[in-house]
């Protein structure tokens, strides 16, 4: 069951290569990202519209945030994606190096009690791509090196966004699309914005 992928024409056929032979098998099929248990967002278009505004993203951008218990945004942050070949290994790392900078890890913890979710906003249509199976792939692993659970993986294009395996989405906000108001009257504190450090190890891994 894929809950509801549809692979583009770039998506690829399944690898059982080992992880460090090529790029392309650090990456997480559609079946695999499925069976992994993602929690499901309670308000996804909240969030999306939250992340939405705090960082304008815009094509190649990638957005990380922490959610805690009850789904607050407790940290995130943005940066470029460079331009290179997809690489889970290459995104976990920049996920990471932001994660980071904006949160403390919770690795002493015998359960994660925070959660991080990952919007990308890109061209194209929602279809999945061997660049999101790049993205979860690199999301998990993350997640794991930074004692969080591993959360929704949201592309954002000009057709809208979509939560990839809970079938769900919506058609604004969209790359293209101003950012919205927050719902509160008062605006809320302002969260750690990083980009530079990420984008620089994209370019020397890439560089490799």
């Amino acid at each position: 069951m894929t809950f509801g992928f549809t692979p583009s024409p770039a998506a690829s056929t399944s690898t059982s290569a080992d992880l460090s032979a090529a790029p392309l098998a650090r990456m997480l099929e559609p079946a695999e990202w499925a069976a992994a248990g993602i929690p499901l967002l309670r308000n996804p278009r909240e969030v999306v519209s939250g992340l939405h505004a705090r960082h304008h993203p815009k094509p190649e951008t990638a957005v990380v945030a922490v959610l805690d218990s009850d789904e607050r945004l407790r940290a995130s942050a943005s940066f470029t994606r460079r331009s290179a070949p997809a690489d889970g290994w290459m995104f976990r790392n920049a996920l990471l190096a932001q994660l980071r900078r904006v949160i403390p890890h919770d690795l002493r913890r015998r359960t994660p009690v925070r959660t991080a979710v990952l919007l990308y906003c890109r061209d194209g249509d929602a279809r999945w791509t061997q660049e999101d199976g790049a993205w979860m792939w690199g999301l998990r692993d993350a997640c794991t090196l930074h004692g969080l659970r591993c959360g929704a993986y949201i592309t954002l294009t000009r057709d809208g966004w979509q939560v990839l395996g809970e079938g769900r989405g919506g058609r604004r906000p969209h790359a293209d699309s101003a950012p919205e108001p927050f719902a509160t009257s008062e605006s809320p504190p302002p969260l750690p914005r990083t980009g530079g450090a990420a984008s620089e190890i994209l370019r020397r891994a890439a560089a490799r």
